[in-house]
C-alpha cells in the first residue's frame, strides 16, 4: 500500500500504540491478510461526508470561513503535515489513514478542487466533509433557539456529490459505473447536531428527541447514495462525548458518582451509546432495504473507551489534551488551542485528546486501525469487500 505523505504512517512514536493495539485479545487479522481481501477487491476511490472528524480542509477553503475557527491557527497540523491544513487536530484524520491504507492519495477537499476545476474521480475521490456541520439543517436549531455557526449540512454536502457527478458522467447507468466501486464515508455526522445544544445546556430530554430527526436525516441520504450507485458505506457512530475535556469542564461537577471509573461523564456517555444503538437499529433497516449493498458501522465509541479505559496500555497519560490552557483537563472554553499563546504539550503521542473536542493523531491512528483490520466494524470490513465478486 501506498504513502500518502513524505512520513510513513508507523512511525516510531507510533508503534508504542500499534504494538498495543496488536495484543488486543479481539484482534484476528494480520495486515497481509486483510490486505490481500482488499487488494481482490480494489476501491477506486473515496467520497466523504461529515463534520470536522473528517474535513481535510473544505471550511478552511470555503468563500467565507469564520476568521477566528481555532482549527485555521497553528499547532494544528504541527506532527504531520507540519501546517495548518484546515484539519482540526495536530496531524492526520481517520480519513487519511483508511486512503494510505488502501492505496489512494489524500482525499481532496471538494472545494478547493471546484475552486481549481479540473475534477477526477481517478485522483481518489473527494471529500465533502465540512467543521461544524450538522445532520439537520440550521432552521431546525434556530427554532430551539440553538445557535449553529455554520449551515454546511449534510443535504448540502449531498448536493455538493450530485454536482460533482453531474461533471463526471452524463447518464445514470455511466455515474453508476463510476461510483458503485467507490467507498463512501458517511460520517462522522450529527454529533454537532447534540453538541450545540448540550454546550448551552439544552435539557438531555430535549436533546433526545432530536436522536429520531438526526437519524433520519443519516438514513436519508445513504438511501439518495444507494440510488446513485453506492456500494459500500461506512457509517460511523458517536464518540464517547463524556470522555471530552470540554464538556468535563461544561460540566464540571463535584459528584464524583457522575464519573464512571476512568473519569468520563456516565449520563453523557450514555446518550452517546443509546443514540449509536438507535443508528445502529436504522442500519439494521437499511441492510434489509437494500441487501446488495455493503452497509458497514463503524465503532467509533467503543474504539475510543478503549484508549480511555486503558491509557497508559497505549502510552496515553489520560483525559487532560495535549493543547490547551489550564483547568483540570487543561481545557479552558476562554484559552482554547489555535488562540495566542495557547500552546500545545511537547509529546502529543502522549495524549488521546487534542483540544478538549477533537482527538490526537495518535489517537485516530489507533480508532483507524481497529476499523480497517480490528473488531470496531461491523461487518468487518477487511473481509466485507468480498462480497462483490461479479
Amino acid at each position: 500500500m501506498g504513502s500518502i505523505g513524505k512520513e510513513p504512517w508507523i512511525t516510531p512514536k507510533s508503534v508504542a500504540v500499534v504494538l498495543a493495539f496488536l495484543m488486543l485479545p479481539s484482534f484476528s487479522s494480520s495486515k497481509t491478510e486483510s490486505a490481500l481481501l482488499l487488494a481482490s477487491c480494489p476501491y477506486s476511490s473515496i467520497f466523504s461526508f461529515g463534520d470536522s472528524l473528517a474535513d481535510t480542509g473544505n471550511l478552511y477553503l470555503s468563500s467565507n470561513p469564520p476568521p477566528n475557527n481555532h482549527c485555521f491557527f497553528p499547532p494544528y497540523g504541527q506532527t504531520f503535515f507540519h501546517r495548518v491544513t484546515g484539519r482540526c487536530s495536530d496531524g492526520r484524520l481517520i480519513i487519511d489513514f483508511i486512503t494510505e491504507y488502501l492505496g489512494i492519495g489524500l482525499v481532496r477537499p471538494y472545494l478547493g478542487m471546484k475552486n481549481m476545476g479540473g475534477w477526477s474521480v481517478k485522483e481518489g475521490g473527494v471529500n465533502f466533509a465540512v467543521a461544524g456541520a450538522t445532520a439537520l439543517d440550521s432552521s431546525f436549531f434556530e427554532e430551539r433557539g440553538i445557535p449553529v455557526h455554520t449551515n454546511y449540512t449534510l443535504s448540502v454536502q449531498l448536493n455538493w456529490f450530485k454536482e460533482f457527478l453531474s461533471t463526471l458522467c452524463h447518464s445514470p447507468q455511466s455515474c453508476h459505473k463510476e461510483v458503485k466501486n467507490s467507498l463512501f464515508l458517511v460520517g462522522e455526522i450529527g454529533g454537532n447536531d447534540f453538541n450545540h445544544a448540550f454546550y448551552i445546556r439544552k435539557s438531555l430530554v430535549e436533546i433526545k428527541t432530536f436522536v429520531p430527526d438526526v437519524i433520519n436525516a443519516i438514513s436519508s441520504t445513504i438511501n439518495e447514495l444507494i440510488g446513485l450507485g453506492a456500494r459500500t458505506l461506512v457509517v460511523p457512530g458517536n464518540l464517547p462525548i463524556g470522555c471530552s475535556a470540554i464538556y468535563l469542564t461544561v460540566y464540571e461537577t463535584k459528584y464524583e458518582d457522575e464519573h464512571d471509573e476512568f473519569g468520563c461523564l456516565k449520563w453523557l456517555n450514555e446518550f452517546a451509546e443509546y443514540y449509536n444503538h438507535e443508528l445502529q437499529i436504522e442500519l439494521d433497516k437499511l441492510r434489509l432495504l437494500h441487501p446488495h449493498a455493503n452497509i458497514i458501522y463503524l465503532d467509533y465509541y467503543n474504539a475510543a473507551m478503549t484508549l480511555y479505559r486503558h491509557p497508559t496500555k497505549f502510552g496515553f497519560t489520560g483525559l487532560e489534551v495535549c493543547c490547551g490552557m489550564g483547568g483540570r483537563y487543561n481545557y479552558n472554553t476562554l484559552r482554547v488551542c489555535g488562540n495566542q499563546n495557547v500552546s500545545a504539550c511537547d509529546d502529543p503521542w502522549k495524549h488521546i485528546g487534542w483540544d478538549g473536542v477533537h482527538l490526537t493523531e495518535a489517537a485516530y491512528t489507533f480508532i483507524a486501525q481497529g476499523f480497517l483490520e480490528g473488531p470496531y466494524s461491523l461487518p468487518q470490513f477487511s473481509t466485507s469487500c468480498v462480497v462483490f465478486h461479479e
